[in-house]
């Protein structure tokens, strides 16, 4: 099998993480009306370019960890076309119903499912534990660093509030490159090391994936912002300061850690702590589709391995 098909299916899936995973870095910065959808979704597109390049630049254990996470053997390049097509697939079904799922979960889950599907002993899961561990601990981090955020952050100061929402959504935007730029620049570095072996990353490849990333954040995401920043809680300028913080010191944090995490379970759940009267109809409906992401994905990839090996 070529290489090509498997690249184009990973620059795919980066410009949907773009469109489907930033919004969720100014959801909060449109729904107050502190910026335009064009200009937040500029905003975000810049700083995530930034974010996967100076990210790459200091560290690539993110990256490596994505790597290292399963042997595919001779079937490498189909098992990650499997996953990279399961991936696309449930992200664009979810964009359709305007939720916001986690692009990080479906690439895990799909490598998962790909790697199973070619034997057990290909998957390391120990490796697999420690990226689960760290899209779990993103959603207890942005919770609970958004919920304190909002009870230590003064009630007065709204018009501040409201200008330090545009720097939150900076952070969190820079944070959300350079923590799933990273995944996708080990998935790159398990396509080229199919000829030479070893982890290695050429220096086009943080550039490539950082302008396919905001090419994909410009095209939009307006339904997964009216969904995370206007349906789901109540949200205020400080609320929306709280949330903003929380999410950017979760994602901070885990990316020094080098723990690959869920930039959409980070913002989202940073939100739920810092935001008020919570929609249930809403939650149970994001609940629900996290919880099924990693069966879906996982099962969806494992299968077109078994019929791509045997076709």
């Amino acid at each position: 099998m070529s290489i090509w098909p498997v690249l184009l299916l990973l620059a795919a899936v980066i410009l949907v993480n773009g469109w489907t995973d930033a919004p969720n870095a100014i959801a909060t910065t449109v729904a107050a009306g502190v910026l335009s959808f064009p200009a937040a979704v500029t905003l975000a597109a810049l700083f995530n370019l930034l974010g996967v390049v100076c990210t790459a630049a200091v560290s690539d254990a993110v990256a490596r960890t994505l790597w290292s996470m399963a042997d595919f053997g001779p079937y490498a390049l189909t098992a990650l076309s499997a996953a990279l097509a399961a991936t696309v697939l449930w992200a664009v079904f979810a964009w359709r119903f305007g939720i916001p799922t986690s692009e990080s979960h479906a690439l895990v889950a799909g490598l998962a499912g790909a790697a199973l599907a070619l034997g057990v002993e290909r998957l390391r899961l120990e490796v697999l534990l420690r990226v689960l561990l760290g899209l779990f601990l993103s959603l207890a981090l942005g919770w609970g660093l958004g919920r304190i955020f909002r009870q230590f952050l003064p009630p007065q100061g709204e018009r501040a509030y409201r200008r330090g929402q545009i720097l939150g959504a900076a952070l969190t935007a820079f944070f959300h490159g350079g923590q799933d730029g990273q995944k996708f620049l080990g998935v790159l570095a398990l396509v080229l090391s199919l000829r030479g072996g070893a982890f290695s990353l050429p220096p086009w490849a943080q550039w490539t994936c950082a302008a396919l990333m905001a090419l994909g954040t410009l095209v939009g995401g307006q339904r997964i912002i009216d969904t995370v920043g206007r349906k789901m809680v109540l949200l205020t300028p400080r609320s929306g300061f709280a949330a903003d913080l929380g999410s950017a010191g979760a994602l901070a944090l885990c990316t020094l850690l080098g723990l690959p995490v869920s930039t959409t379970h980070a913002k989202t759940a940073a939100i739920l702590g810092a935001g008020a009267d919570p929609d249930g109809k809403v939650v149970g409906s994001l609940g629900a589709a996290w919880l099924f992401t990693f069966p879906v994905c996982g099962l969806l990839a494992f299968m077109l391995v078994k019929f791509l090996v045997a076709w």
